[in-house]
């Protein structure tokens, strides 16, 4: 079928189901461009948590569609492709994580919302990298907090806010791809271009940054900066939405480590959803995302005060 045809049925069985279609800035173009909603973690929380429709199709990764079912536990969540998952919540396993901790009792756990509903359930708080700073001063400064799963994004919020969190060792492979030397010698190409960073990133490609800030904290800055160029440190796919709010700038995608077909940092998860499987997944209502009830009770309590703190 025709990407325009495609495009047409997507739009004719999401008026006939009564479905929204919620996108992340790291989708592919064509999934943005037909999307009810393109936000960062944190927008898209809020926007999962006002939805009317009957279905939600999730063009993202599984724990935000999981999210959003935790969020919406009478309705239909659908992930155009199952094998859409995170590297950073890969990195955090329930068993071996619950054990962490068990091992540091007293403490507050804030996690990332790029973790499992399982971890989710054996937090105190959830934060994106939009409130992440807001989450932990949240927490009364003699109460010790285990930061999980990136250990990047942790690092980054100890240093703004002089805490001494415990931080998991993870990490998201696409935010640690960004090569310095690269950057630096694309610097000297751009000498007037601003760089600006994900705090998913490590300490020495934030050290360059004028701009630290979460993808929706990226575009507002890169609107009201009077710069007219900007390399951009973080997954390639937040361009897109970024050229349009900006049609006049210069935006540079950071160079990544490794030789890739676009020298730039790309999500290979998130890149999985296309067009077809999302007209297939709202077609056939398949796959379908479900959160056990016992883990779905505890997990939803973190978000829910998450958003609490966030309005």
């Amino acid at each position: 079928m025709p990407m325009e045809n495609l495009k047409e049925q997507i739009l004719r069985l999401k008026k006939e189901k009564n479905a929204v279609i919620l996108a992340h800035y790291y989708q592919q173009p064509d999934i943005q461009e037909i999307a009810d909603y393109v936000g960062d973690s944190l927008g898209l929380s809020q926007e999962a948590e006002k939805v009317n429709a009957d279905i939600i199709v999730f063009a993202g990764v599984h724990f935000m569609a999981e999210t959003a079912k935790l969020l919406n536990p009478k309705k239909k969540v659908l992930l155009p492709d199952l094998n859409a998952g995170c590297s950073l919540a890969n990195s955090c396993p329930p068993d071996i994580f619950k054990k962490f901790v068990e091992a540091h009792p007293n403490h507050i756990v804030i996690t990332y919302v790029n973790c499992s509903a399982e971890i989710k359930a054996l937090s105190h708080l959830v934060c994106t990298s939009s409130n992440a700073e807001k989450i932990v001063n949240s927490v009364p400064e003699n109460i010790p907090i285990i930061f999980a799963p990136d250990k990047n994004l942790g690092n980054y919020i100890n240093k703004k806010t002089g805490r001494q969190m415990i931080l998991w060792d993870g990490s998201c492979v696409v935010h640690e791809a960004f090569s310095l030397d690269k950057l630096i010698a694309l610097h000297k190409e751009h000498p007037n271009a601003a760089i600006i960073a994900h705090p998913e990133s490590e300490t020495h490609i934030l050290e360059t940054a004028s701009y630290i800030g979460s993808t929706s904290g990226m575009i507002d800055y890169v609107k009201q900066s009077p710069k007219s160029e900007f390399i951009v440190a973080t997954e390639a796919g937040i361009l897109y939405k970024m050229q349009e709010e900006v049609p006049d700038k210069i935006l540079i995608p950071a160079p990544a480590m490794e030789d890739n077909t676009c020298a730039c940092s790309e999500c290979a998860y998130m890149k999985l959803n296309t067009l077809r499987k999302l007209y297939d997944c709202l077609l056939n209502e398949s796959p379908e995302i479900n959160v056990p009830k016992k883990v779905a009770d505890k997990a939803l309590i973190p978000i829910q005060r998450m958003l609490e703190l966030s309005k």
